[in-house]
């Protein structure tokens, strides 16, 4: 025997069993054991009731079980938020008890019970969808299987709760209703924004986007619309209809910026029966800002005059060049010298180049190029005698004009002499460009201008425009116009496309400078007296100047500051800068030409406009000849097709294929059906061509075996 088995005694040894066995009993018991609750009757007196139940599966804790009815169904916080917010209720439930001991109210109590019973069954009866329909059933069975009788009492936190999960549930369901809904809704959206209200709750006035003007939209109009013919197959309408929106949509977006572009040129205005030219440089620089009057300024050069001057096509950078030899380049709004020096040599004309990194000086002997720091670049000593220069800036091409009669074109990207025309027409110092097409436009003492490309050894046009000797020229900026002044002290205006003088006005002592702004305001300088003109090629002549100033020397050279209402005068005693209200172009395109563009801007720039270099043969009158049909050559060449083929290919209309399935209408397939038909019908054209030359040649066979001595008669057409 054990150890403990001996301590125990006889009577310890039955008891001992018996609690063993009664063990082993308990066991078999628990599947029917009894559950005994209180509950609150309809009377107010608490009742016990027993029932048996079956072995429960193991259910989840307390928080599991209620986490739809705590978070509405949904959750809208993190994993562990969820958890936490279970285990919050599952302590309130357990601090008010589980046990479902509940004092008795009497029927206060019961009437809660009910109350709520039916707010949660209309809350149910709410949501008539499918999904809710199950969710219910599932609920019910649940109840059933747990035999859940109790009565579970709401306190007034509870009730809260639940009244908030109530009404989430109703914002779910609207939810899920108008999630089925969302293509219905879109075009309301839609309408909704039209007819869109402000907070107020007044209607918008004026819905929807606002209305562009007809004058606008031609203004950005590209061309007619395209007509799609009907023979065409649906991919290439596709296609067409396509791009024809996008045309649309940028026409459009266009004409609606245009609205952004606020700037305009302002033009000088006098009191009444005040003329606008008696009023001088001084008044406009103390009337205007402190900005503007410091562009009016006088830089007093004594020493080396006369000076020639050139502007950058930004407008920042200004070049100098005196007659014996000085050569400055300055940025003039902040009077900033970026180089200064002395040649040593005689300068006849100075321009920029591409950018304002280099620039070209005309000297004596040869033509030099230099950056803006003063240093050498190059010396080409092909180009001799230099005495005028045009630099065109979308081809890359400096075109000089030499005493000797040369016209020279140097490609400044590469290096290399383009063309050099003879023009034999003598000594060349009068020199302007046409910025549309990039012709170029020479004056001769036979008072004659020609129009020269780099394609052609002879002039393209060739004008008489006055009696004597052309002094000055300039073009304007569309092309269009062109102004012209000569020994006969008269100035002309002509129309380049007609070829025909618009108005002519007589000067008392002539015009020996010309230049155009971008607004069209010319300015004519006569000895030291520089006028401007407003209108030149209006309906009516021009009566007075718009404005007019007197320097100190006479004029040499003078020329408009782009995008700035200054106009730059060279003269015997050094440089001036006037003040010429509404002369300059107040809006301009930032990717072509930036005034306050950077130094990475400006690499950047450059790249670009060496890819897209326009080539010197496309130089012509009418640029837009590149895109036009030639229609003598077209007919020409369809006449010697004709004649080669012995039919017309275009007399007879083409086949079309029908179209067949299972991949037998594929682009091949349909080639070669054509190629097919097409050759079964030349050949019969073919035969009957070949018979028709065969016949002629035998005519004319039969005709040369005829003797000559015989004389025919009117008689011989008797004889049969």
């Amino acid at each position: 025997m054990r150890g403990w088995e001996a301590c125990l005694s006889s009577s310890g040894r039955r008891d001992l069993l018996l609690r063993l066995l009664a063990g082993s009993r308990s066991v078999n018991e628990r599947k029917n054991r009894k559950y005994t609750t209180k509950m609150a009757a309809p009377g107010g007196e608490a009742q016990t009731t027993a029932h048996v139940g079956k072995r429960r599966k193991r259910s989840g804790r307390y928080w599991e079980q209620t986490s739809k009815k705590y978070n509405g169904g949904k959750c809208s916080d993190g994993a562990k938020q969820k958890a936490k917010k279970r285990r919050g209720h599952w302590r309130k439930k357990t601090k008010g008890g589980l046990s479902g001991e509940v004092e008795s109210e009497g029927p206060k109590l019961c009437e809660q019970t009910q109350d709520t019973g039916k707010k949660d069954n209309g809350g149910e009866k709410s949501s008539d969808g499918p999904k809710q329909k199950a969710k219910k059933r599932r609920v019910d069975r649940r109840k059933k299987r747990k035999g859940n009788l109790n009565v579970k009492v709401v306190s007034e936190a509870a009730k809260c709760n639940q009244e908030q999960t109530q009404d989430t549930s109703k914002k779910d369901n609207d939810g899920e209703k108008s999630v089925d809904g969302t293509k219905d809704t879109a075009k309301e959206n839609a309408t909704k924004r039209s007819d869109a209200k402000f907070i107020s709750g007044k209607m918008d006035p004026f819905p929807g986007e606002a209305p562009i003007p007809e004058e606008r939209l031609r203004k950005f109009q590209r061309g007619n619309k395209f007509v799609v013919p009907e023979e065409i197959r649906s991919k290439l309408k596709d296609t067409l209809a396509k791009s024809q929106e996008a045309a649309d949509l940028a026409q459009t977006q266009a004409a609606r910026y245009d609205l952004l572009l606020t700037e305009d040129a302002g033009f000088l205005e006098g009191d009444e029966g005040e003329d606008t030219c008696t009023i001088s440089q001084d008044d406009i620089a103390e009337a205007v800002d402190i900005t503007s009057g410091s562009k009016y300024f006088n830089l007093h050069l004594t020493q080396f005059g006369p000076y020639r001057l050139d502007y950058s096509r930004t407008g920042r950078h200004l070049l100098l060049a005196g007659r014996r030899g000085h050569v400055t380049c300055i940025e003039w709004q902040t009077k900033n010298l970026m180089c200064e020096m002395n040649v040593m040599e005689t300068v006849q004309d100075i321009k920029w180049l591409h950018s304002e990194a280099m620039f070209a000086v005309a000297q004596k002997k040869w033509l030099y190029i230099y950056d803006s720091n003063g240093i050498e670049l190059h010396c080409i000593k092909k180009f001799n005698d230099v005495l005028r220069m045009q630099f065109l800036p979308y081809h890359f091409l400096l075109a000089t004009a030499s005493a000797t009669g040369f016209l020279q074109y140097l490609d400044v990207s590469v290096g290399k002499e383009v063309a050099a025309i003879n023009t034999k027409l003598g000594r060349l110092d009068v020199m302007a460009q046409n910025p549309y097409n990039a012709v170029i436009h020479l004056g001769h003492p036979n008072g004659t201008v020609s129009l020269w490309s780099p394609n052609q050894k002879e002039p393209l046009v060739k004008m008489i425009c006055h009696r004597g000797g052309v002094r000055s020229l300039t073009v304007d900026r569309t092309g269009t116009y062109m102004v012209t002044s000569g020994l006969d002290r008269k100035l002309k205006v002509y129309d380049i496309r007609a070829f025909k003088p618009l108005h002519s006005y007589f000067l008392p002592a002539g015009a020996s400078c010309l230049s155009l702004s971008q607004r069209g305001l010319l300015s004519a300088s006569t000895g030291d007296i520089v006028q401007v003109y407003r209108d030149v090629w209006g309906s009516g002549p021009m009566t007075k100047p718009y404005m007019a100033h007197r320097v100190r020397g006479t004029v040499w050279g003078v020329g408009y500051c782009p995008f700035e209402d200054v106009l730059g005068v060279g003269h015997a005693e050094g440089f001036t800068s006037m003040i010429v209200p509404g002369a300059g172009e107040p809006n301009f395109d930032a990717l072509d030409m930036n005034p306050y563009r950077s130094t990475k801007q400006r690499q950047e720039w450059e790249v670009k406009a060496l890819l897209e270099k326009v080539q010197p043969e496309l130089i012509s009158l009418d640029p837009g000849l590149l895109g036009k049909v030639d229609k003598a050559t077209f007919e020409q060449k369809h006449k010697e097709r004709v004649e080669m083929l012995g039919y017309d290919p275009l007399a007879v209309e083409k086949f079309k294929p029908r179209m067949r399935k299972r991949g037998r209408s594929a682009a091949g397939a349909v080639e070669k059906r054509k190629k097919k038909v097409a050759h079964e019908d030349q050949r019969d054209v073919i035969r009957k061509s070949v018979k028709e030359r065969m016949e002629k040649e035998k005519k004319r066979k039969d005709s040369a075996k005829e003797p000559l001595g015989e004389k025919k008669t009117a008689l011989d057409r008797f004889k049969k």
